[in-house]
């Protein structure tokens, strides 16, 4: 990929080389490469039972924490910046002020963030302050409009001869005023007319689009700003297969993460999941398709189900899919604890690249630890020849 030949020991190629190269693997093709990674590593174990053990967490992405409020100055800067870019490429004016009007737009975004409710019991200072701060918003609001007015007059000139290099600019520009007139349209409606804006209208990053609110109910973790990944890991403890999640749920996934890690490795008989992963179509379609199955249900258990539950066997597996966590950690100490990449393509590259890097530090480790037996052998043999 790097273009070396057998003579070229010591070419070396910079950062951005290796950067683009990397970028050339596409999740599919990692998908292969760790099924070759994971077959060597099973036949290490020499192992005929292949069971699994399923879960998700939450791989953040690079974000900050979002407001409608800094989205909106997000889209304002973007959009200042890229119109004064097109102004210069199509020898258009206006825009010569540029940082100092994004200055402008940043005042008055830190006035409405600075302000806030007044905690007084009377009434007359609250009824003042909840103006002030309405106040501070349509100031806001209205600079906001002053600039994506004027940009949208910048784009209406025609331009002779219009090239592909001002087109795609443009269109850059038209998303970003898209995102900051719907930001606006929000701030009015909390704001001004007090409104619940409903989560799904909600955006969380304008330049990580895929970004989704993740709350999972841990112990001093509100919220999670990323995506759900879900691991199928062997009880051997290489990773099998993985999903990323766009707003899907673990009950959604369950009997897909199944199928396709048995047309990975048809072998694969058994898996145990935690009881997030329960639906009762679950229950009917996950035990059809695999020898041992272990999915503990979320409410109170009939008396078969009290009775499926009680088995040795699951109940075996149910304290051993804790472990599952375990290759969970490892993979958040190794860099997927948050995706510095763009975009969602780049997103499920770096988890895939992530999953077949763990799977190969196993593997590395397990082959030292064979050597270092054999090794230890051989000595201990050579002592009792001597």
């Amino acid at each position: 990929m790097l273009g070396h030949g057998f003579t070229d020991d010591d070419k070396s190629d910079s950062l951005q080389t290796l950067k683009d190269n990397v970028q050339l693997f596409t999740p599919e093709i990692l998908d292969k490469i760790n099924q070759v990674v994971v077959r060597a590593g099973l036949k290490l174990k020499k192992k005929d039972c292949l069971r699994g053990r399923c879960d998700s967490f939450v791989v953040e992405t690079k974000v900050h924490y979002p407001t409608d409020i800094n989205l909106l100055f997000d889209a304002m800067r973007k959009t200042i910046a890229l119109t004064a870019d097109y102004a210069e490429i199509t020898h258009l004016g206006g825009w010569r002020q540029r940082k100092y009007n994004i200055r402008q737009v940043k005042r008055a975004y830190r006035a409405a963030q600075q302000i806030k409710r007044s905690t007084s019991k009377d009434n007359a200072k609250k009824q003042k302050q909840e103006e002030a701060i309405i106040q501070a918003h349509q100031d806001y609001i209205e600079l906001a409009t002053q600039f994506i007015d004027k940009s949208k007059t910048t784009l209406a000139e025609k331009v002779t001869p219009p090239d592909l290099m001002t087109v795609i600019k443009a269109l850059e520009i038209e998303t970003f005023i898209t995102h900051a007139e719907r930001q606006i349209n929000q701030i009015k409606r909390r704001v001004i007319k007090s409104e619940k804006i409903p989560h799904e209208e909600k955006v969380f990053s304008l330049f990580q689009p895929h970004t989704e609110w993740i709350s999972k109910g841990k112990a001093g973790v509100s919220v999670e700003l990323g995506l759900k990944v879900c691991i199928l890991e062997a009880t051997q403890g290489y990773i099998l297969h993985h999903r990323v999640m766009q707003k899907e749920t673990d009950n959604q996934i369950a009997i897909d993460m199944i199928t396709e890690t048995q047309v990975r490795y048809p072998d694969f008989n058994g898996c145990s999941y935690d009881k997030g992963f329960h639906s009762p179509e679950n229950q009917i379609e996950l035990a059809k398709k695999r020898d041992h199955l272990v999915l503990p249900k979320k409410d109170r258990c009939n008396k078969t189900e009290k009775e499926r539950e009680s088995r040795e066997a699951f109940r075996t597996s149910k304290r051993k899919h804790s472990a599952v966590e375990s290759g969970i950690n490892a993979l958040e100490v190794h860099g997927l604890d948050t995706c510095p990449d763009h975009g969602i393509t780049g997103f499920k590259r770096y988890v895939a690249l992530a999953i077949v890097a763990r799977n190969i530090q196993k593997l590395g480790s397990e082959l030292i630890t064979k050597i270092r037996k054999q090794e230890k052998r051989r000595r201990d043999r050579d002592k009792l020849a001597a």
